[in-house]
């Protein structure tokens, strides 16, 4: 079977990679590298002792994409990341986001039309609840105006299947992640943002490591116990376990409708500052930080409801908190040569 990995050498795209080779599937890879770099490629070699295909191409350009699928002889599976994700920058430039993320899975799918009968699984994303009414979350709760345009993008992402599968165009799983954190045990492979991080845990580790004077925490007035926003934030590397287990669902003829949808978390909401004081007790550092004021687009709180995916997809996260920060510093500390 031969698996198509979009956005496969970024941060879950790359954890994904690995836990396909290792199930044995054949992964063809294609990412822009403009949040990555071909050193995940390496990793990825080194964990598996495989070295995947991998295509450079932007799915934005759709003579690209075009020409990426005619080299192809079989598709059998679409895993789609490539996608531009912080919310923060969503909010400044939008723009970016709608052309690379609604853009990119329309080019996308317009290639894939060579293969009809390739299985797609989209990484979504729980900012589609917005502040949901009742927590912790599940796939039925109401989908809310996005309050950013990288959650924007993700529900508009989900429409397009939704309204292919309701044509019978698509056979899909769309994947509701929290906040994936960590790195790969082996520390060949782990979160490298290119730039100012614009997630919390690679820029602890970043601060810890030098790279960043002090960390900023956003609001300290929200309706939580400690004031800080609350998530819920899963091991990398379980969450691309739940990719592999997803597919095979597909390709075995499981799913029970055109389009499934699973919520991807651990159950388990953590604030910023529990965060923080994890990751100080895991690596006997003291954090720097200051509490500036709230960003646009944060959402107070936000946890999954997880029976769904455990009961239904047979999946569940296996790793807690503390795991998955140790694996983070772990990797910072290779990377850095700390």
């Amino acid at each position: 079977m031969r698996i198509l990995v979009t956005g496969g050498l970024g941060y879950i795209g790359a954890h994904t990679v690995v836990a396909l080779i290792e199930q044995n599937f054949d992964v063809v890879v294609v990412d822009d590298l403009s949040n990555t770099s071909l050193s995940a490629l390496d990793g990825i070699e080194k964990i598996t002792g495989v070295k995947p295909d991998f295509f450079e191409v932007d799915l934005r350009n759709q003579s690209d994409v075009n020409s990426f699928f005619e080299s192809q002889a079989q598709i059998d599976g679409v895993i789609h990341f490539a996608a531009s994700k912080a919310v923060g920058e969503s909010v400044t430039n939008p723009f970016l986001y709608y052309h690379n993320n609604i853009g990119g899975i329309l080019n996308l799918l317009s290639g894939l039309q060579k293969f009809p009968n390739a299985k797609f699984i989209f990484s979504s994303s729980c900012t589609v609840y917005g502040q949901a009414d009742e927590l912790p979350i599940t796939e039925s709760a109401p989908i809310k105006p996005a309050m950013s345009p990288y959650g924007n993008t993700k529900q508009i992402g989900e429409e397009i299947l939704s309204d292919m599968a309701k044509a019978d165009q698509i056979q899909a799983i769309a994947l509701r992640y929290f906040n994936p954190i960590g790195a790969h045990e082996s520390a060949e492979i782990g979160e490298l943002p290119l730039g100012v991080p614009q997630n919390l845990v690679p820029f602890i580790t970043q601060t810890a490591a030098g790279l960043r004077n002090q960390l900023s925490v956003f609001g300290a007035d929200y309706p939580t116990p400690d004031g800080t926003c609350i998530r819920d934030y899963i091991y990398v590397v379980d969450l691309a376990e739940a990719h592999v287990v997803a597919l095979q669902r597909l390709l075995s003829g499981k799913n029970q409708s055109n389009l499934e949808i699973f919520n991807l978390g651990t159950g388990k909401g953590s604030s910023v500052l529990e965060v923080i004081n994890a990751f100080e007790a895991v690596s006997g550092k003291k954090l720097p930080y200051q509490i500036v004021a709230r960003r646009e687009g944060d959402v107070t709180a936000a946890y999954a409801d997880t029976q769904h995916a455990n009961q239904v997809l047979g999946w569940k996260a296996k790793n807690d908190l503390t795991h998955a920060i140790a694996t983070a510093w772990k990797w910072e500390q290779k990377i850095r040569g700390i």
